[in-house]
């Protein structure tokens, strides 16, 4: 009989006890429960939070791809713009140089003008003036050749004089004249040189025929003409065979 008592007290206590547990787990579970409907909702603000955030990331690229087309669209107006105002700025300049030489042509034509009306000539007059002064330039170019000429002609005969006069007579040829060997006839002993009258060459005028700095032989000149003349190599200053190019400097230079 007690044992049957004990028995019941021990079942009665594991429905207690057991009930209390069920009561614990119904809780936890509801807390469960509720909780994860929190994170569900949460899970789902933060779903929409990003959907809205990726349509706006979406609208800001759009938007900011425009903003690059107009900078890039306004930067090239700019550019034109600017090259556009460099451009009207140095024709401005130009403009306002040509400008300021225009004034200063016409001033410079109103001083001549009112020189010229200040003489009280007529511009006929002036016209004669000036063709006269012309033909006078003329006449005197003529005669600086003409002077030159006969200077030429008086040096070339007081240079004969004196050397009919005077033995071993050195005749003297300006000191800056050089030439070189046009042709050399080794046979005859003579050579045409590129220099005569015109750089001041005279009949019976010596020179020394040299190559590469080194002496080759002395010529004298027998007969000259306007730009050549011909020369005759001189017996014991033949130092080796006179050939074209070969360089000729005076042999007696003017002091």
């Amino acid at each position: 009989m007690l044992i049957r008592i004990s028995l019941i007290i021990a079942i009665i206590a594991g429905l207690a006890v057991a009930g209390l547990n069920f009561t614990k787990i119904k809780e936890k579970i509801t807390t469960l429960q509720t909780n994860l409907d929190n994170q569900t909702k949460r899970a789902d603000a933060a779903e929409l939070d990003a959907k809205n955030t990726h349509i706006a990331l979406d609208k800001t690229t759009t938007e900011l791809k425009q903003t690059q087309a107009t900078l890039a669209s306004t930067t090239e107006e700019r550019d034109t713009a600017v090259a556009k105002a460099t451009a009207e700025t140095k024709r401005a300049d130009k403009l306002n140089d040509d400008l300021n030489k225009t004034r200063s042509e016409r001033d410079e034509a109103q001083t001549e003008l009112a020189r010229y009306t200040a003489t009280g000539v007529k511009p006929e007059e002036i016209i004669a003036f000036d063709k006269r002064i012309k033909g006078l330039q003329q006449e005197v170019g003529g005669l600086q050749g003409e002077n030159r000429m006969l200077g030429q002609e008086l040096k070339k005969t007081k240079n004969e004089l004196a050397v009919y006069k005077t033995q071993d007579y050195e005749v003297p040829l300006p000191a800056g004249l050089k030439g070189k060997v046009l042709v050399a006839d080794p046979k005859w002993n003579f050579v045409v040189l590129s220099v005569g009258q015109d750089q001041g060459v005279l009949p019976y005028g010596e020179f020394l025929v040299n190559r590469n700095g080194r002496l080759v032989a002395k010529v004298k000149v027998s007969t000259v003409q306007k730009d050549r003349s011909v020369a005759n190599i001189q017996p014991g200053w033949k130092l080796g065979d006179v050939i074209e190019g070969d360089q000729v400097i005076p042999a007696h230079p003017e002091s």
